[in-house]
């Protein structure tokens, strides 16, 4: 199984140099396609030395400001990403659906000083800019890098029927097509990077609070490329993969991966709207992709989707899990209908992002695999004590790829890296005999009955393996006899599971302290852009309704 792989950037200490080497590399072949369009990688080196010497001369942007990126996955993200490196500046990714508070807080904490935005979102972004460094909004629309016509006729679509919006009701802002098409290569002035040069300010999810700007450097990015280099040399052909991308590019989890394999010279087929279901199992059809990476709902939509089982899957190498615990079920799943077993990883916006992996050919089932080369994971009990092989605790990693810090939050950095670099990770977790390492919870997420903890997952993880169950998700509520209970929230394709049901399910399997004292049935559950629950979300709705009940019944008195 292991194939070979022609070495690329030997001794890249940066993104640029990386970017420089690939493009000499596969010049004309095809780096990104989307929607019938596509874009080699000569026209990226070309577009994005002129986007970046718009930046400097234009704009007057310096080495170290930070520009804001609001874009869905469309060819135009890759080539904002590389600009925005060649001129020196450093990239602040943004989720497109935030609503304008989400994006004033990030921009203001950011202190971004342009925003690049998709056109039916640029009057919404426009609200967020008050009391913000923002001086300028680049926008572009869907079809913008596609031929003429093509591009036209998908401008129009979304402009008058996916996302109507009309140039009256947007601020004043730049065109992407007019700084292509009237600037020229020539006002770009090359800049010297070097490895502790701020690369990337990426924000945490907020699973557990407000968000934090990881500062990722130019070092970190490329000792993470470096480490998933060695790994996927021995599993993929440079130049000849084809990745097919639904993951949203603004998440550090697609970002890295997109940038892995966009330097060993892949076509990366990018898919704009994920939940278009039947336009993603067209994409698998007609791209054909060697390399697919997704997330546990995202598995799990696709194989109860009747025409996805129906696909050749011959093509299909390599299958990569990350951003949330993937269930064994799935996994076993994916494998018969595809012949790929997929390969979890493990890691967090702190670390580039990725810790472990799966190796293809070696999956430990249930964990998350052993850690990439010059990276050493730990676990520690809650005295910082170091815990044997095979003790739960909380993870902790040091490596090349750990983020230089929280962006001005000094305090926060200090609690999350100690003085000799380990990270604390929020997670709990193990490390297996064979060096695998197996994830359980989040350490803010545990539930305490009774002085007992329970780990959610374990909890999910047994419930969801009812055929009846699409999803679900165990929060810790106030109980004045147990200090906190638990509540399951469940999402079932069924109408006649009952809580009773559910309940009866777990006493057969589970001690009875983590068996939920309630079960509410629920149409969604509120997630993070990659799809992962937000148990804080849920926590919160619970306590208000707590409080509500409480209200009432005092009233009611």
């Amino acid at each position: 199984m292991t194939k070979t792989s022609v070495p690329l950037y030997h001794n890249a200490l940066c993104l640029n140099e990386l970017f420089d080497s690939v493009f000499r590399q596969f010049g004309d072949s095809t780096a990104f396609s989307h929607s019938g369009g596509s874009i080699s990688f000569a026209e990226l080196d070309q577009k994005s030395r002129i986007l970046a010497g718009w930046f400097q001369q234009q704009l007057e942007l310096k080495p170290g400001d930070r520009v804001a990126v609001q874009l869905p996955n469309i060819m135009q993200y890759p080539l904002v990403m590389v600009a925005i490196q060649r001129a020196g500046l450093v990239l602040v990714n943004s989720n497109p659906l935030y609503t304008p508070a989400e994006l004033h807080f990030q921009l203001k904490d950011s202190g971004a000083r342009a925003l690049i935005t998709f056109a039916p979102l640029a009057r919404r972004a426009a609200i967020a800019l008050e009391d913000t460094a923002v001086t300028s909004i680049l926008i572009t629309e869907l079809g913008d890098l596609h031929p003429p016509m093509k591009g036209w006729l998908l401008n129009q679509y979304v402009r008058h029927i996916a996302m109507p919006f009309s140039d009256s009701s947007l601020p004043q802002v730049t065109w992407l097509q007019d700084v292509l098409s009237q600037h020229s290569t020539e006002a770009w002035q090359p800049v010297k990077q070097t490895s502790n040069d701020l690369a990337l300010l990426q924000y945490t999810g907020g699973t557990t609070g407000i968000p934090k700007g990881a500062m990722l450097t130019q070092g970190n990015l490329m000792a993470n490329l470096k480490q998933l280099k060695d790994l996927l040399e021995r599993y993929t052909h440079t130049g000849q993969e084809r990745l097919l991308q639904p993951l949203p590019l603004y998440h550090i989890y697609a970002f890295m991966l997109n940038l892995a394999f966009f330097s060993q010279g892949a076509n990366t087929e990018l898919v704009p709207n994920p939940k278009n279901i039947k336009s993603l199992i067209r994409c698998f059809q007609t791209h054909k992709p060697t390399v697919f990476a997704g997330i546990n709902p995202l598995f799990n939509t696709l194989l109860n989707h009747k025409h996805f089982k129906r696909l050749s899957f011959k093509h299909l190498g390599l299958t990569i899990s990350g951003g949330m615990a993937l269930s064994p079920l799935l996994g076993t799943a994916w494998s018969e209908v595809t012949g790929s077993a997929i390969a979890e990883g493990y890691g967090l916006t702190e670390c580039s992002p990725v810790v472990s992996v799966n190796r293809p050919d070696h999956i430990i089932i249930g964990s998350v695999g052993p850690a990439l080369s010059n990276t050493q994971v730990r676990i520690i009990d809650e005295q910082g004590n170091l815990l044997p092989i095979g003790e739960t605790g909380e993870i902790q990693v040091k490596g090349p790829q750990v983020m230089a810090g929280y962006w001005n939050q000094p305090e926060e950095t200090q609690q999350a890296l100690s003085r000799d670099g380990w990270l604390n990770t929020g997670d709990i977790g193990l490390l297996t005999q064979e060096g695998a390492l197996k994830i359980i919870d989040r350490k803010k997420e545990l539930i305490c009955v009774s002085g007992f903890k329970v780990f959610p997952s374990e909890l999910e993880t047994l419930v969801c393996s009812m055929p009846e169950v699409e999803d679900c998700a165990a929060i810790g509520i106030p109980d004045e006899a147990t200090g906190e209970k638990i509540k399951l929230y469940v999402m079932t394709r069924s109408t006649n599971l009952t809580p009773q049901t559910v309940r009866t399910y777990c006493k057969e399997r589970l001690t009875a302290y983590k068996v939920p004292k309630c079960v509410e049935f629920c149409s969604t559950l509120p997630r993070t852009p990659v799809g992962k629950v937000l148990r804080r979300k849920l926590k919160e709705q619970a306590l208000r309704q707590l409080e509500n009940n409480s209200r009432n019944s005092n009233q009611a008195r």
